[in-house]
This record gives structure tokens, sequence and C-alpha cells, in this order.
């Protein structure tokens, strides 16, 4: 018969497997079952994430979701240098292009809180050189110059509606004759206000508000802020977003101990993957570049997990951790729709630096209305859904992307998991 000292040890044992059993599962499995979101159903995720790796179209991948500021599901997976054989893991640094462009919205809103501009104020407050700009007209004689019809204001800019491309289509001869073509600022060697100042010069693709025009809006916000603030761009994200929201692998350019964390960019073909070369857009000058041009639209490098808590704020109505870096209605001003119908032909909105979902139906995806994100040239994306507080990250590095279906399906799986619906109808 056993004794009681027996017993007692039978009992250690067994409170302890047990314990090792809660301990071995995942944190995200037991958090997502408490977020009202099924575990089994969001676990189809690691079959198509797995197999877009094994058939080489991606090399690795990062992704991270959060529900109620929580963890539900998060993933590296793959390789973040094949060649290398080394591994992705969560705080594998990547290159976010125009993801950028919510941190720079964010730091301009920042300023109007500080009482240093307002949306509506013209450019030329802070950059002389954009009082008088010029468009480009299209006549059987060929482009011309005619005078904008009115000044370019910070709101212009924040909702891309300056009219300023990345001077492409029948501006692009311009634009390269004046080094100031398309998204790519790290090999520059000089700062960012310069390139500015030469584009104010060139003429644009459309009159102030009359469309939707994806170009340099945000980097000329990037110089807007160095002017009112009297910082380098660097310098203002550092100390009123990065350090704040303890962001600390988030930086433009990577700094020396960081270099073995940085995922490798590969391209898309239809022979599968292949290393993008060195120079320009492919790995990019990240590493050993001048670090003179801090770009607002696409210059920024981070982590799955540093992004989140940026959009956790901005889910938490500006709040993160007891810091707060926007009051709640600045917030609701960045994720409103400001354009009407001139972004997509209204199937969706677009804020202050990502585009909004204003009916569900239109967006052609599953999300909520009032859902907001973006994404970036190297493959990646964001989306924060207010309604079932949800915030989704999704990094890889792969340019060109050659039309990958990957991110739609990250976020239907995502999606399809949420079994207790925060959505009131």
């Amino acid at each position: 018969m056993p004794t009681f000292r027996t017993i007692a040890v039978l009992l250690i044992v067994l409170s302890a497997t047990a314990s090792a059993g809660r301990q071995a599962m995942p944190k995200p499995a037991a958090t997502a079952a408490a977020s009202g979101v099924s575990w089994e159903r969001l676990k189809r995720l690691d079959a198509v994430l797995q197999e877009h790796i094994d058939q080489n179209r991606i090399a690795g991948i990062v992704v991270l979701a959060l529900r109620d500021g929580k963890p539900i599901y998060e993933r590296a997976l793959g390789w973040s240098d094949k060649e290398a054989s080394r591994r992705m893991t969560m705080d594998t640094v990547f290159r976010i292009a125009s993801q950028t462009k919510a941190l720079t919205s964010a730091a301009i809103l920042a300023l109007m809180e500080d009482g240093r501009l307002t949306p509506n104020m013209p450019v030329s407050n802070f950059i002389p050189a954009y009082a008088t700009t010029t468009v480009a007209a299209k006549s059987e004689a060929g482009v011309s110059a005619v005078p904008a019809r009115r000044p370019i204001t910070i709101a212009d800019l924040l909702t891309h509606t300056a009219g300023i491309s990345y001077g492409t289509g029948a501006l692009e001869g311009q634009y390269k004759a004046n080094n100031v073509y398309m998204w790519y600022f790290a090999d520059k060697d000089e700062a960012i206000g310069a390139s500015m100042e030469r584009l104010a010069a060139l003429p644009f693709a459309a009159q102030p508000g009359e469309r939707w025009v994806y170009g340099f809006a945000s980097d000329l916000l990037g110089a807007v802020i160095e002017k009112a603030s009297g910082l380098p761009l660097d310098e203002f994200f550092r100390t009123r977003i990065f350090e704040p929201l303890r962001m600390p692998d988030s930086s433009f350019y990577l700094p020396p101990a960081k270099v073995g964390r940085l995922a490798t960019v590969y391209s898309a073909g239809s022979g599968g993957l292949t290393r993008a070369p060195d120079p320009g857009r492919g790995q990019g000058d990240y590493v050993t570049g001048p670090r003179k041009a801090f770009s607002g639209g696409a210059g920024v490098l981070s982590t799955a997990t540093d992004y989140a808590r940026f959009l956790q704020m901005l889910l938490n109505g500006g709040e993160l951790d007891g810091v707060r870096l926007l009051g709640p209605k600045t917030v609701e001003l960045m994720t409103s729709n400001h354009v009407g119908n001139l972004y997509l032909e209204g199937r969706l909105g677009f804020g202050l630096g990502f585009e909004i979902v204003e009916h569900v139906g239109r967006s052609g995806r599953p999300g909520s209305v009032g859902e907001y994100g973006w994404g970036g040239a190297y493959y990646t994306k964001f989306w924060v859904d207010p309604v079932e507080k949800v915030v989704a990250v999704f990094m890889t590095q792969l340019l060109p992307s050659a039309g990958g279906a990957l991110q739609d399906q990250f976020r239907v799986l995502v999606n399809q998991a949420i079994v207790q619906s925060e959505a009131r109808h």
C-alpha cells in the first residue's frame, strides 16, 4: 500500500508534468482561445505559409496578429538569408518601405498637437520653394507646365491629393534628370530637404485636390517635419515615436550590430526566387550607404513586433502602456476617409497615411467598417480592425512580388478564425 510520502511525491510529479504541458502550449494558442479566436481555425495559416516557402514563392516570413493587444498568432518561418542558412526569427529586421508613411503622418499630427502647424497650412510656410508650383498639361504639341491653381497644403500631402507622383510616365525624363525619381532614397548623398527643394521646380501630375496621386507626398512631409521641429527626421522619429513606444529595432538605417538580423530581399519570377541584386532597390544601402537621406515615404526599417506596437497605439486611441503619443480625436481624424471617391473609385477611402474600409462589400474582402491598413514595396503589409480589436502585421522581403496572393490569404485566414465577433449589427 503506497505511503503518504509516496503519494506526495507522485502528486508533485503529476503537478510538474501538468505544468510542463501548460508551458509547452504556445502562448498565442491560449491567448487566442481567451480572445474569441479559434486556434484550430487559425492554425490553417501554418500550412499555407509553409507551402509558399516549400514551393519557393517566398524565402521566409514573419507574421504577427494581436487581438485586444495580445498575440493570437505569431510565426517566423523559412529563411532570412537562404544562402547563409540564416533562419527567420521574430526579431528579424525588414525594409518596410511605404509603411513608413503612417509613421510620418503620425509625426505630422504630433506637431499639429504641439501647435506647430495645422493641416490647412500651405507647405510653403515651411519650404518657400512650394509657394508657386506647376502641373503637367498634355496637348498635341506635347507636355507643358501650367501654374497650379492653388498652393499645396499639408492636408494635400497627408491624403496624397497634392498631385505629386513619383515621376513616372510622361514626367520620367525630367524627374530622372533632376535625381528625384521613384521612392528609394537610401543611396542619396544629401539630406531629404535638398531633394524636395529640387522637386518643387518640376511639374506635378495633377492639380492640388483634384486626384489621388501616389508619390513623394510623405517625403515632402518629412522635410516639413524637419523644418517645423528643427530636428533631422531620424531624430524626431527616435525621440517622439520609437523610444516612447519602445520600438528598439526601428530606424532609418541599420546599426552595424544588427546587420546579421536584416532580412535578404528576393525577387519572384516565373522560375521561382532569385536573390535581388545588391545595388539600388534590391538589397539597398541601408547598411553601408551615405545615411543622409531620411525618407518619410519609404525609408524605415523595423520588425513585426515593433511595428505592431505602433499600430496598437493607434488602435488604443493614441496611447500604449501609459505613453500617449496622440490624442483620441487626432487618431479619429487620421483614420477617417478624407478623399471621398478619389481613391480606387470609392471602393475604399483614404485617411492620413493608409486606406480605409467604409463598406465591407465595396472593399471586396473580409474585415470591418473602419479598418485601415497599407503595405510596402518589399511585400510587407499591415491592417488594424478597430471593431474586432485586431492588429495584423505581415513581413517578408520580395521585390518584385509578381502579384503573389499570400497577403490576401493571410487576411482571410486571420478573419475566418474570429468566432466571437465584437461587431454589433
